[in-house]
Order: structure tokens, then sequence, then C-alpha cells
């Protein structure tokens, strides 16, 4: 019996040494050696006493990093692919477990009526009743020559490195949405504020123009359109309330909480923070990146999953022991009359299957295409979005210093037109439209700005987070 259970302990080691699945390569991807769009960037040197993953700090904005922090706790995307790592690990454990005999305890007890008219039945029996009594333990091991099980523990654990750099994807993608819709929400905050000012310098004109015409200065059509202008601007100004709203609902289920009660206070002024951001190489992004390490790690698992679809054209061999007692009645069980025991190999091999395990190859070999093909899709997405978001900035400073200028000679337009109107030099109309031209001018500033601090956090998330 030790000579038995030797073989158990060492046979398993000196057969399991081959594996059908092909030489795993990594996936080629063709690398530029610099991004196109990096020629206006500042390095920054890395923040070794920041927490990975912490980059919204660099804005330094409190209400924006207390948001942040609801990420890890409330986000229901997080929450859901925390929940799909814990189920590739247990398949993976589960898989894994396979690897090892499994021991198995049995025992019935049970009574039996036989059939007087079963086939071969013996005519001297003279009971059809009898007790069946057995308990008893085996060990079952079934012997991974061809590596199927082996190569199927390898590629659920790939799966799941894949799913928990699924995670971080999830994380910093849930965390840069975040921080772009809070920048839209300040962005409407200056914007409303805008507005406000606004109403109030046309209500201020609204009644000097409407004395002026009581005086018999000017014309009711000038208080019919300085009323005409400022009802306009107030219309507008709902339009961007309720678009403030939409983005603060918005932000309400990112954090896990009821649109209903969430509220963000909102500021008058918004003065953002620009941090410096690093120069950074494409085959940087490749380490960074954990979209692109989940579609490597799928690719592996589905070079594995080959060897396991190869595995099934092989016998599948088992070594089988099993040791108990038996009684036919209800007596002395435990007894060495009734010891009973079964050892030996056992061997399954399909031998016509049309095709069928053939098919299963061809259709991990596909797979296994299929996935490489999404890697390089998603390396070449990454580098377009690291691209994308430097060309945004790159343009977007340009498009500020320029936006900037034109609202400061809006203003100083608005201000000569007003001084010539009540000179009695020119009619309302200019007013009107340098009014006009200058809250145009302030909200398209405004606009850039939300869409420059939007630009660096895809940035951010293009490179794969804290640099």
């Amino acid at each position: 019996m030790k000579r038995w259970y030797s073989a158990f302990v060492v046979l398993p080691l000196v057969l399991n040494g081959c594996s059908l699945a092909p030489d795993y390569k990594r996936p080629e991807a063709e690398i530029a050696p610099h991004f196109k769009e990096d020629g206006v960037w500042r390095t920054a040197a890395p923040m070794d006493d920041k927490a990975k993953g912490d980059w919204w700090h660099y804005f330094n904005d409190s209400t924006l990093t207390h948001l942040e922090a609801k990420i890890d706790t409330a986000n229901l995307q997080l929450g859901i692919a925390l929940a799909r790592h814990d189920q590739a690990l247990a398949i993976a454990n589960e898989n894994n477990a396979q690897l090892y005999p499994e021991i198995d305890a049995t025992g019935n007890y049970l009574t039996n009526r036989q059939s007087l008219n079963r086939p071969l039945r013996s005519s001297s029996l003279n009971y059809s009743v009898y007790g069946n009594t057995a308990i008893g333990a085996g060990i079952n091991y079934e012997l991974d020559f061809w590596g199927r099980l082996r190569n199927q523990a390898k590629s659920s654990a790939l799966l799941e490195e894949a799913s928990r750099a699924d995670i971080e994807t999830v994380r910093l993608s849930q965390q840069a949405l975040l921080a772009s819709i809070y920048f839209q929400l300040r962005g409407y905050d200056t914007q409303i504020a805008i507005f406000d000012d606004s109403i109030k310098a046309y209500e201020r004109e609204f009644v000097i123009i409407k004395n002026r015409h009581d005086e018999g200065v000017v014309s009711g059509l000038d208080v019919a359109r300085a009323e005409s202008l400022l009802d306009q601007v107030k219309g507008q100004l709902q339009g961007l309330l309720a678009q403030r709203a939409i983005y603060e609902h918005a932000i309400a289920v990112l954090v896990g909480e009821n649109p209903s009660t969430f509220r963000i206070e909102p500021v008058t002024s918004f003065s953002e923070t620009y941090p410096n951001l690093p120069t950074i190489l494409p085959s940087q992004v490749l380490q960074r990146r954990p979209d692109i390490a989940a579609a490597e790690r799928r690719v592996a698992s589905a070079n594995a999953e080959i060897g396991v679809a190869k595995a099934a054209f092989f016998p599948t061999i088992n070594l089988f022991a099993f040791g108990g007692y038996q009684n036919s009645g209800y007596g002395n069980l435990l007894s060495v009359p009734n010891s009973t025991w079964a050892l030996g190999p056992l061997a399954f091999l399909p031998i016509i299957d049309e095709g069928r395990r053939q098919s299963l190859v061809d259709l991990a070999n596909a797979q296994n295409k299929e996935l490489i093909v999404t890697y390089r899709q998603t390396v070449l997405t990454a580098f377009k979005e690291v691209e994308d978001s430097m060309a945004s900035l790159n343009h977007l400073q340009t498009e500020l210093t320029e936006q900037s200028k034109a609202t400061i000679a809006a203003k100083t337009t608005y201000d000569l037109a007003v001084n010539r109107y009540l000179e009695g030099a020119s009619s309302y109309l200019e007013v009107i439209d340098a009014e006009n031209t200058k809250l145009q001018t302030q909200i398209a500033e405004t606009k850039v700005r939300s869409a420059q601090m939007i630009a660096v956090v895809s940035f951010v998330k293009a490179i794969g987070g804290d640099w």
C-alpha cells in the first residue's frame, strides 16, 4: 500500500512535464520613438511622496479631492469590476485545485429489495430483501500527461491578472470622468456668474434708458431693445442652470449618492491650477496603462487555451484508489472480512467525434488571433489618446491667449460704445452689439479654460495615471 501511495506522489512529478500550448510571445506593436505632439512639454520630476493614483492633488482643489476619495469606496462601476475580479479569482483557484489529488469519503446504509423476476436471478436464493452498508474513502488523480490541467490553470490565472488590471482601468476611468465632469460644472459656475453680472449691468442700463425715455431724450425703441436684451440673457441663464444641474447629478452617480440629495456648492469664480505635465515616451505608455496590461494577459491566456484544446486528442488517464468496508447486513461492519479496496488507472479517449475536438482547436486559435488584434488595437488607441490630449493642450494654450485678448478688446469696445451712446454719438444698436460681443467672448474664454483642464485630465488618463 505504501508503494501505491508513493506512486501518487512521485508519478505526477515525473509525468506532468508535457504541454501542447504554443510557446508564448508577447504580441508586437509598432512603437514610435516619441510622440508627434510633445514639442512644448515641460519636464516634471516624479513625486515619490504622492500615493499612486492621487494625480488630482496637482489641481489643488479641495472639493475635487474630497469627491475623488469617494471613488474607491462608493463608485458602482468600480464595485462591478471588483466583483468580476472575485469571480475570476474563484475560477483560477478552482482550476488550480484540479492539479492535485481529490480525496472523497463515501458511505451508505441501505435496505434493498431484489426483483423476483430479475434476469439471471438464482433460483436457490430464497430471499429478496437484503442490507447494503458501506463506508470508505477514495483518491482520484488525473495524470496531466498533456498539460491540459496546467494550461487550464495557467489560462485562468492569467485571466485573474487581466481582471486585476481591469480594476485599475475602471478606477482610472471613473476618476478621470469625475474630474472632467467637475471641471465642466465649475465652467458652468463661471458662466453663470458672468451672466449674473451681465444681468445686473443690463438692469442698470434698462433703468437709465427708461429714465432718459421719460425725459424725452431717447425713443421707446431703445427701451424695447434694452428690455429684449435683458429678457434674452435671463432666458439663457436658465439654460446654464439646467446644464449645471445635469452635471451635478452625474457626479452624484459617480460617487454613489442619490442625485436628489446631492449638492455641490456653486462658486462665483474658479481659479484653476495648471499642473506641470511630464515628458513621456510611447514605450512608457505600454508599461503604465492597465488596459494594455489586461489585453496582453488575455492574449497569454488564449495561448494557453490552445494547449487545453489540443490535449483533448490524447487520452485522459486517472489514478484511482479506494478502500473501506462493506457488508450485506447491519452487523460488525468494521472488521477485516468486510474490508474492500480498489486500485488502478482509468483511461478515456474519444475515437470518433465528427471533428468536434478539431473544431475546439480551431476555435482556440481564432480566439487567440482575435485577442492579438485586440491588443494591437488597444495599443494604437492608447497612443492616439496621448496624441489627442497633447494636441488639445498645445492648441488650447494658444487659443486661450488669443481669447483672453479678445475678451479685453470686447470690454474696451463695450465701454466706448456706452460712452458714445450717452453722448448721443451713436445709436443703442452699437451698445447692444458691443454687449453681445463682450458676453460671448467672456463665455468663450471660460469654455476654453474648462476645455484646457479637461484636456489635462485626458492626458493623465491617457498616460495611465499619476506620474
